[in-house]
């Protein structure tokens, strides 16, 4: 909330206050008769307290004339408030693959993490979007619903890891992508997105991805396929020792590219290949720049005005000058 005054210009009539203080200190000796005498010390008599406070008088005057013309110059309370047209935004299902394998250390620290920390800055930049969240293995599951609370949902980002007690093992792409398309399907914004990361081949799961990807096209929803995996060979975590910690060995990569490439062409969307972590974040970047919200941004400003409450204060001070004039300081000459 901002303060401003609607019409500033009339500020300029304050410079009328130290005129009027000039003139009437020029002027006093004139509004009291006066008598030439020899000597005064036979009327001398001290001051009461009434005399010393009749000066006070004036000052209420002046007070009084600078309230009123705060008073015409308007202040007031700006409030200024702005909404989005959530009908011309996008809405998004961000579907990562959280295998065992998305452990692998060819990304920096691994492929889970790096997807994440890429994901975390896209979500930041589209705050005129609905986003939600879907994890999957071998099965799958809504991490975070479509929502426009960006604090919630990247606090639930940060909580993805993979727990091979929660999830089945192994990579269900089609599962993965039905349970997005059910997340979005119903969405009535005017452009419906899904983001498929995934680093291996589909190998379980009763939905075949294809199929899904026929269904993702019925409902009118685009999906970007990502394969993220460097070319050649990786870590990849094969085992625990005796301690719990988690054994790797070089595997070759593998990513079914082919399925990814046939999903984006049925959903006319795009697939991409993530080989490191910078080529990861420009695929995010790239998507970021071809699916761009129209946004009608509506403002409102709310004013309180304030000017009521000086001029009752300027009337106010005007009266009580007048009222005490006219009676504890009326036997005054």
């Amino acid at each position: 909330m901002n303060s401003a005054l609607m019409h500033p210009h009339f500020l300029w009539l304050l410079l009328v206050i130290p005129i009027a203080v000039f003139w009437h200190y020029k002027t006093i000796k004139q509004q009291h008769p006066a008598i030439k005498i020899s000597t005064t010390e036979g009327f001398s008599i001290p001051k009461s307290w009434l005399m010393k406070c009749r000066p006070f008088l004036f000052l209420l005057k002046i007070m009084a004339l600078g309230f009123v013309i705060i008073a015409l110059a308007r202040p007031r309370n700006t409030q200024k408030s702005s909404y989005t047209d959530s009908k011309n935004g996008i809405d998004i299902v961000i579907a990562t693959d959280v295998s065992g394998s998305m452990l692998a250390t060819d990304f920096k620290p691994n492929r889970l993490e790096a997807i994440k920390k890429v994901a975390e800055s896209f979500i930041q930049k589209r705050t005129n979007d609905r986003i939600g969240l879907v994890v999957y293995a071998g099965e799958s599951y809504t991490k975070t619903p479509v929502t426009s609370d960006k604090t919630m949902l990247l606090s639930a980002l940060r909580e993805v890891q993979y727990n091979g007690l929660v999830l089945q093992d192994g990579t269900a792409i089609g599962i993965g992508l039905g349970t997005a398309i059910n997340r979005i399907k119903n969405s009535k914004a005017k452009s419906k997105i899904i983001i498929l990361l995934t680093d291996g081949v589909n190998n379980v799961g009763s939905l075949d991805p294809i199929s899904a990807a026929e269904i993702a096209k019925d409902y009118g929803i685009k999906v970007y396929t990502v394969g993220v995996g460097t070319n050649g060979m990786a870590n990849f975590p094969v085992a625990k020792d005796s301690n719990g910690n988690i054994v790797f060995q070089p595997q070759k990569v593998e990513i079914d590219e082919k399925i990814l490439q046939e999903i984006a062409a049925i959903t006319k969307g795009k697939y991409f290949r993530a080989t490191d972590n910078n080529k990861l974040e420009a695929i995010y970047d790239e998507i970021d720049g071809l699916e761009k919200s129209k946004i009608t941004e509506n403002r409102l400003m709310l004013f309180d005005e304030q000017f009521r409450s000086w001029l009752l204060i300027g009337l106010f001070v005007l009266i009580l000058e007048m009222i005490l004039s006219r009676t504890l300081f009326k036997s005054f000459i």
